[in-house]
């Protein structure tokens, strides 16, 4: 599903194979890679950046709408600060997980809330019912974030990724 979703200082949109080097800043950066999934490794050199771009749009089309995989774009000067992504999370596939990531030089400015923010109201739009975000116990960032999405807390499991991680949840108002 295509998406080009703007907000107040930003660009949600597509991946790129031409992001590599910008994605290269975020998804091989040790600190962004600890609090991503377990089986997620920093991508460890350009060739390896494409090669993750190219199989995230070409997996796109085939995924249950309104999942996806997104870029965010500073509209102040064009560069690439973050992603984002909507998928279902295991091992049932039934919920919603969105994720952010972004390069650690631009955390703390509010990115990662006012680009959630977007496309989790586009997505209640797509008719989805909630969205979940998981966090390890000691991410206090992507608590925090989920906090001012107004995401509420639906407690501690193991069921998603084999590992503790604190459950948040939002459902339309």
């Amino acid at each position: 599903m295509s998406l080009e979703l703007p907000t107040e200082r930003l660009l949600i949109r597509e991946w790129e194979l031409g992001d590599a080097d910008a994605a290269l800043q975020i998804y091989g950066a040790e600190e962004v890679a600890h609090w991503l999934t377990p089986e997620w490794q920093p991508v460890t050199d350009i060739s390896a950046m494409r090669s993750v771009l190219h199989a995230w749009i070409e997996a796109g089309p085939n995924l249950i709408p309104p999942a996806g995989r997104w870029a965010i774009v500073r509209k102040e000067d064009g560069q690439l600060v973050g992603g984002l992504s909507l998928k279902l999370l295991p091992p049932f596939e039934e919920d919603f997980e969105l994720t952010w990531a972004l390069r650690p030089d631009v955390w703390g400015q509010g990115y990662a809330t006012e680009a959630s923010q977007a496309i989790i109201s586009w997505a209640f739009k797509q008719g989805i019912e909630e969205v979940f975000a998981v966090a390890r116990p000691r991410n206090e960032r992507a608590i925090a974030v989920a906090r001012r999405l107004g995401m509420e807390w639906v407690g501690e499991t193991e069921k998603y990724y084999d590992m503790r991680l604190q459950v948040f949840r939002l459902r339309p108002s």
